[in-house]
């Protein structure tokens, strides 16, 4: 009876304890790159061919263990929320009680991808911004011609911001006073007479000339009317295609919604100049409605000849010109 007793004892009770002494654990520490615990990482450990995996979660100290494992090659993943995913390959041995050392988890790098989309007044800014670099042999501010056959359309404060730099320009100043010189020395409006007195009214009126054909005519207008200023120049096609296109700009001219119109801002702002150029010019000097047309057909006469010099010739002397 004994002997029966021990051989069930051997039967039964020998194939558990043989398996309790095979079994493996495996126990660790998730941590950051401070060395601050992290708790609640999701610890997945995968044991070659002995399915399925087994999971846990670190606790507040960030520990985790696996304490029944089959001694076999395994992998060790563990991820966490704002961390980089961690897998730890290696081998269990029969009843080995593997601690890992603590395993510290690198913040994931966030990647965005953002579309960019400039607005039309940014658009349009960037343009300005070109254009106001844009100088015939390095020197006379050519700002009032665009060389992109899209330009987009100018709001009312880059409209009066292209003119002000145009006209508080230092060249533009020095311009006016060569200008200033060639009429005294003509004897050119003679009722403003010689000397100092006769140079300095001769200047004043020249720029105030200068100064309302830009503003009313580069600014005030184009905005109240909704029309862009500038000279789009052309650049292909025929000699006589470009001429022709070149002459027509004094009086056609693109309008804010991309459409050509009539070109009423320059003519206007001409005839606006004209008629406040009769409150500073000498008494008999004036014409009256005369003066105020001649200095209108002067600025039609003078848009013209610019253009077809700013289509032909000016590009290849002013720097700063776009390469397309």
């Amino acid at each position: 009876m004994p002997r029966l007793t021990l051989l069930l004892t051997l039967l039964f009770c020998l194939p558990a304890h043989a398996l309790a002494q095979t079994t493996a654990a495996i126990t660790g520490k998730a941590i950051d790159l401070r060395g601050a615990a992290i708790e609640g990482a999701h610890i997945t450990l995968t044991i070659d061919g002995h399915p399925p995996d087994q999971q846990t979660v670190s606790n507040a100290d960030g520990a985790f263990s696996f304490p029944a494992v089959f001694p076999a090659p395994f992998r060790l993943t563990i991820t966490a929320a704002g961390f980089a995913p961690v897998t730890l390959p290696g081998t269990l041995l029969p009843a080995q009680s593997l601690t890992l050392p603590p395993t510290t988890l690198q913040v994931s790098t966030l990647t965005t991808n953002v579309d960019v989309t400039l607005t039309q007044t940014e658009i349009a800014q960037e343009e300005v911004q070109a254009e106001e670099k844009q100088r015939l042999l390095g020197v006379l501010p050519n700002y009032y011609v665009t060389y992109d056959h899209n330009p987009a359309p100018l709001n009312t404060k880059q409209k009066f911001g292209l003119a002000w730099k145009t006209t508080y320009d230092p060249v533009s100043f020095g311009v006016t006073a060569l200008l200033a010189g060639i009429s005294q020395a003509r004897n050119t409006y003679s009722g403003y007479g010689h000397g100092v007195e006769g140079y300095a009214d001769r200047f004043g009126a020249n720029y105030g000339d200068f100064f309302t054909g830009i503003m009313l005519g580069g600014a005030v207008f184009p905005s109240l009317l909704k029309q862009d200023p500038r000279y789009f120049y052309k650049g292909t096609g025929t000699k006589a295609s470009r001429l022709l296109y070149a002459l027509k700009r004094s009086f056609v001219c693109q309008g804010d919604n991309g459409h050509v119109q009539f070109n009423y801002s320059s003519i206007l702002g001409g005839l606006a100049s004209g008629g406040i150029s009769n409150l500073y010019y000498p008494a008999k000097n004036r014409d009256g409605a005369g003066l105020t047309f001649k200095n209108a057909g002067l600025g039609i006469v003078g848009n013209a000849i610019s253009n077809v010099v700013q289509e032909f010739f000016l590009k290849k002397v002013t720097t700063n010109t776009p390469r397309n």
